[in-house]
């Protein structure tokens, strides 16, 4: 069982959540180990942004972004899932202003590749 704390949005996003949510949520990362986190195939995405190292699981509609503190976890984000939040992450946009997005062309690639589907 590890240690989990959140941040101020993932506190937020928590609340909304019923309180079997909560506990099934709280359950998932809490019980995390180190075997899961390292391999590759194990349903946990693993990226770097800004020199961290975060990793994303799934749980039902929710995505949630997370970074490894010794033997702790801080969850950072808790997202919906196909959110356009989520889509910024995934793709290490800038989330503060969303008119930089139009600036960026993985934003344009990701459009295109919807249209083409």
């Amino acid at each position: 069982m590890r240690q989990v704390t959140f941040s101020a949005q993932s506190l937020d996003a928590i609340s909304g959540l019923s309180q079997s949510g909560q506990l099934a949520l709280v359950d998932k990362l809490s019980s995390l180990s180190s075997d899961i986190l390292s391999e590759k195939h194990s349903g946990v995405g693993k990226f770097t942004r800004k020199g961290m190292v975060y990793y994303r699981i799934r749980l039902d509609e929710m995505r949630i972004y997370f970074e490894r503190k010794d033997n702790a976890l801080h969850c950072q984000f808790i997202l919906e899932k196909n959110s356009f939040q989520d889509f910024m992450i995934r793709c290490n946009m800038p989330s503060s202003d969303e008119s930089v997005i139009e600036n960026h062309q993985s934003f344009w690639d990701y459009l295109e590749s919807l249209r083409k589907k």
